[in-house]
């Protein structure tokens, strides 16, 4: 606090701005960790809840268990354009059939790709701020410490003293803005890396159960052409 209200109005200023970067930076943090979490508990029990119930109409009906994973949502678009496919009458003979030639396993690998970029654009919010904080904050820092510098040397030729006891206040002042620029910005680049490193592992999950997905409905619901 002393080293606060003894800096000037721009060192300020740029104090302000780095603890509103901290703050925002820890919000998102424990934001994304609690999101991740359940994304990724919620991905597990709905894998086994999926596997061991086989039947559609049966999964889709408990969803609502596993909101927070991003399978139910690949799962839903995935079933509802299997069904919308069967209601089009593309093999009005048999509307247990999906047939390849007319589109059919196209449209759903489709719902399925929409799905899954949505899912990724959804885990992906925020974390751009982590990384524009990690990289912008040391050097909104060091700027206020340059200023602070320039600042305590403007001093020193006004009094025309050059003793450590004059200089040193002032520089000390000065570094106060590095400081809270690292402490800022370390966080942020470590949460960064944490998320990316844990959303590739959710959208490898969701990669995986869109071809799983796609090959029980090609085995299900297709048959052979010729």
């Amino acid at each position: 606090m002393v080293f606060f209200t003894g800096t000037g109005v721009v060192v300020k200023i740029v104090l302000f701005v780095l603890l509103f970067f901290s703050v925002v930076s820890w919000a998102i943090i424990f934001f994304k960790l609690l999101q991740i979490h359940k994304a990724n508990v919620e991905s597990e029990r709905f894998l086994d809840f999926f596997w061991k119930t086989k039947r559609f109409d049966a999964i889709n009906a408990q969803l609502d268990r596993f909101a927070n994973s991003p399978l139910t949502i690949l799962f839903s678009e995935g079933y509802s354009e299997l069904n919308k496919v069967k209601d089009r009458g593309e093999e009005k003979h048999d509307p247990n059939v999906v047939s390849t030639d007319l589109g059919g396993i196209e449209n759903i690998s489709r719902a399925l790709r929409r799905a899954t970029t949505s899912e990724i654009t959804r885990l992906e919010k925020y974390t751009t701020f982590l990384a524009t904080t990690g990289s912008t904050a040391p050097f909104i820092g060091l700027f206020g410490t340059v200023w602070g510098i320039m600042t305590a040397f403007k001093g020193i030729g006004e009094t025309g003293s050059a003793s450590l006891a004059v200089v040193a206040p002032g520089i000390a002042e000065a570094l106060i803005a590095t400081a809270i620029g690292l402490v800022a910005a370390i966080p942020a680049v470590m949460g960064y890396n944490h998320f990316q490193n844990r959303i590739k592992v959710l959208i490898a999950g969701m990669d995986n159960f869109s071809t799983e997905f796609l090959n029980i409905v090609q085995r299900t619901f297709s048959r052979k052409q010729g």
